[in-house]
C-alpha cells in the first residue's frame, strides 16, 4: 500500500475525514503536515483535503497555494509523485498552477451539498486512476460553493487530447445532474503525466457503509493502489 501524507491548512475541515478514510483502507495512519512546515518526507501519495483554507479570502485556495509546504508539494510533483486534491485541495492545485483551469462560483450562486453521479474517464492515460474501470459510475457527495470548473477552449482541447479530463458528472437526465455548471460537466482533471488529480466531490464522505454507500472507498482504494 502507498505511503500517504495529508496536508492541513488553516480552515481545512476535511483533513481528519480523509485521514480516517485512508487508515480505514490501508490500516496505517497517514502522515500529517501543517502548512507552515518547510520539509516533508518522501511519500507515494500526498493529499490536499477539502475545507475553506484561509477563509477562502482573495480566491478559494489562492493563499494556501503560497504556503511554505507547497514548495515541498511542487518538489514532490516534479519528482513524479502522486497528488490528490479534494474540493478545496483541487482549488489549491489550480491556484498553484499544478493543474490547468480554475474553479468559479457555482452557476446558481448557492452552496451545494448532495450526492452526485460521476463517470470515470480515460483511465489508461491517467496513472492515478489506472486501477479504476473506464466509464465506471460512482455516487459520491459534493459540498462546495466554488466548484464551477472553467478553462478556455484551447486549454480544454489540449486536455481532451491528452486525456486529462478524468471525472465527469454523469448526465442522468435530471435537470441538476451537474451541480455547479462546470464546463463539459468536468468534476475532476489530471496533470499531463496523469499523476496529479483534482476532484471536486468528496470520496472520504462515502468511504464506509455507515455513510450510506462505499463508492468513495472504491475510488480512494484505487487511487492509493495506483500510487503504491
Amino acid at each position: 500500500m502507498a505511503n500517504v501524507a495529508v496536508i492541513s491548512f488553516p480552515g481545512s475541515n476535511c483533513d481528519r475525514d480523509i485521514m480516517t478514510a485512508v487508515k480505514y483502507i490501508t490500516g496505517t495512519e497517514p502522515a500529517q503536515y501543517w502548512h507552515k512546515e518547510t520539509s516533508m518526507d518522501k511519500h507515494d501519495l500526498v493529499i490536499l483535503p477539502g475545507g475553506f483554507s484561509f477563509g477562502d479570502y482573495l480566491r478559494c485556495g489562492a493563499i494556501a497555494a503560497r504556503s511554505p509546504i507547497m514548495d515541498e508539494v511542487m518538489e514532490h510533483v516534479w519528482r513524479g509523485g502522486y497528488v490528490l486534491g479534494i474540493c478545496n485541495g483541487f482549488q489549491i492545485l489550480t491556484e498553484a498552477g499544478i493543474l490547468p483551469g480554475t474553479l468559479m462560483r457555482n452557476k446558481q450562486l448557492q452552496f451545494v451539498c448532495r450526492d452526485v453521479m460521476l463517470t470515470i474517464q480515460h483511465t489508461e492515460s491517467n496513472a492515478i486512476l489506472a486501477e479504476c474501470k473506464e466509464q465506471m459510475q460512482l455516487q459520491i457527495p459534493v459540498a462546495h460553493n466554488e466548484g464551477n470548473y472553467f478553462a478556455d477552449p484551447d486549454t480544454l482541447k489540449k486536455m481532451a487530447d491528452k486525456g486529462q479530463i478524468a471525472v465527469t458528472y454523469t448526465n442522468t437526465g435530471a435537470e441538476n445532474y451537474n451541480p455547479n455548471g462546470a464546463i463539459n460537466d468536468i468534476a475532476g482533471v489530471t496533470s499531463e503525466n496523469g499523476r496529479v488529480l483534482g476532484l471536486m466531490p468528496h470520496p472520504e464522505r462515502k468511504a464506509e457503509d455507515i455513510h450510506g454507500g462505499n463508492d468513495g472507498r472504491l475510488l480512494l482504494a484505487s487511487i492509493i493502489e495506483a500510487a503504491s
